[in-house]
């Protein structure tokens, strides 16, 4: 049966590949890419590629939040019911280091735009009856610094990095337990994957990329992972395909991550939407 998901950050690497991997399989795939030029070339290469016509465009800038909360107005009105979410969108190097609200930009992108993303699309989601959530993690995670959340100090771009991965990881096993219809699911796809990320970031990979994307397709679709929300997946377990395994200890912490939840809903407070 055909599905409707949504992968941000689909222009490059593994969001590309996994878009790609959906329609191939027939599913109504949204790309999603910061620009319009960019996006629109990728709907139209997946569409020759799978020959299915039903890929379409989102466009936002996932360090501005204001456009996330914009794109999620758009989702909500667009897209009716929404059986998949692939939080994918993130960034490493950057040349800002900061956003236009001095929010440090590798926390926004990957941490809190998704979180309002997903918080802002949620009764849309849930107009699935099998609905899935999985938020694109990693190996490097580290303990959220709340100086480094609010943007008072800045940290090494590998700790920040891991900081809001963590951030995302805890997340997604709060709303695990919040939403007990949606199957959230955070996955490490694979470290150093052949992408453009890790080539710009340490000039080497260690597995071709279509490992990471395997994973996340599989944890999309297949039901043998129907029962596995709040979990975390380690796609560097083993040798062709990881397996569940612990995230950071703090993403167990309830009392950290009541707090981090309560930061960040105090950041998002001051904003317009």
């Amino acid at each position: 049966m055909s599905k409707t998901i949504i992968v941000t950050g689909s222009t490059d690497g593994i969001g590309k590949l996994t878009a790609l991997s959906f329609a191939e399989k027939g599913h109504t795939v949204y790309v999603h890419g910061r620009s319009e030029a960019k996006v629109s070339a990728v709907v139209s290469e997946i569409k020759e590629a799978s020959n299915n016509q039903n890929i379409k465009g989102l466009v936002a800038d996932f360090s501005d939040l204001e456009a996330v909360s914009e794109l999620a107005k758009q989702i909500k009105t667009d897209i009716p019911k929404i059986d998949g979410l692939i939080n994918n969108a993130g960034i490493f190097k950057t040349k800002e280091i900061q956003n236009k609200d001095g929010l440090d930009i590798r926390m926004v992108v990957n941490y809190l735009a998704p979180y309002v993303l997903t918080n802002a699309i949620l009764p849309n989601i849930k107009q699935s009856e099998a609905p899935r959530i999985i938020n694109l993690s990693s190996a490097a995670q580290a303990p959220v610094s709340e100086e480094i959340l609010r943007g008072k100090t800045q940290d090494s771009v590998n700790s920040t990095y891991a900081q809001s991965k963590l951030a995302l990881t805890m997340w997604s096993f709060y709303l695990a337990k919040q939403e007990s219809k949606i199957n959230v699911i955070a996955v490490n796809p694979g470290s150093l994957l052949n992408t453009k990320m890790a080539n710009e970031a340490y000039g080497q990979f260690w597995s071709p990329a279509e490992k990471g994307v395997n994973i996340v397709v599989d944890l999309a679709l297949s039901e043998a992972y129907k029962n596995d929300s709040g979990m975390y997946f380690d796609n560097d377990k083993g040798e062709d395909k990881g397996y569940f395994s612990p995230a950071h200890p703090d993403a167990y912490d309830t009392m950290k991550t009541e707090e981090l939840l309560s930061i960040t809903n105090q950041l998002l407070s001051g904003k317009m939407f």
